[in-house]
């Protein structure tokens, strides 16, 4: 998903906040709860997308909701904002944008692996190496089993994908065979 511009500017504005409160990773951490507290809660979600319902209701459930989970006053102003600026929908895109410019500063890099197989400590260690040698950056590894593969390793960095997998490998022989004939 492309980030909007708003989602940027949001984004950008808590993130500088949360820098001069030396508090970058913390406030994080409370945007990503709230926006899974949105995903697990379909009403939730639905009652803040709502232009039905008035801001001032939105604003106490927010309320409610920010004095349960004990957020920092940052948060909770932020939250509160977006609920009035009416953009609480485009949470989502500004807590990805926000982490985007955390990673920046904490030269920090996400990397998705894909594997037909659990993989061992020591392969997960060895793929995490190899991946920090080819960035130059702290490395966030998340590993997901995914059977279709067949075989192999697909690894997702950024933009990027090097695909390893057994699937791939069959797929260009059957382009090649498609050529020669």
């Amino acid at each position: 998903m492309i980030e909007s511009d708003i989602a940027k500017r949001y984004a950008r504005a808590l993130f500088g906040v949360a820098r001069e409160e030396d508090a970058i990773e913390a406030i994080y951490g409370e945007l990503k709860g709230f926006c899974s507290l949105l995903e697990e809660s379909e009403d939730l979600a639905e009652f803040f997308a709502n232009p039905v319902f008035d801001s001032s209701d939105k604003a106490a459930v927010m309320g409610d909701i920010l004095k349960k989970v004990k957020a920092s006053a940052t948060t909770s102003n932020f939250l509160k904002l977006l609920v009035e600026k009416r953009r609480i929908e485009a949470l989502e895109q500004i807590e990805k944008c926000y982490r985007r410019y955390m990673d920046d500063v904490l030269s920090k890099v996400r990397v998705d692996v894909k594997t037909a197989f659990p993989l061992s400590s020591e392969l997960s260690a060895r793929i995490k190496e190899q991946m920090e040698g080819m960035t130059g950056k702290n490395i966030e590894m998340v590993v997901n089993e995914d059977p279709s593969l067949l075989g192999g390793v697909v690894i997702g960095v950024g933009d990027t994908l090097y695909d390893g997998s057994v699937r791939a490998q069959l797929n260009s022989m059957r382009e090649l065979i498609k050529e020669d004939m």
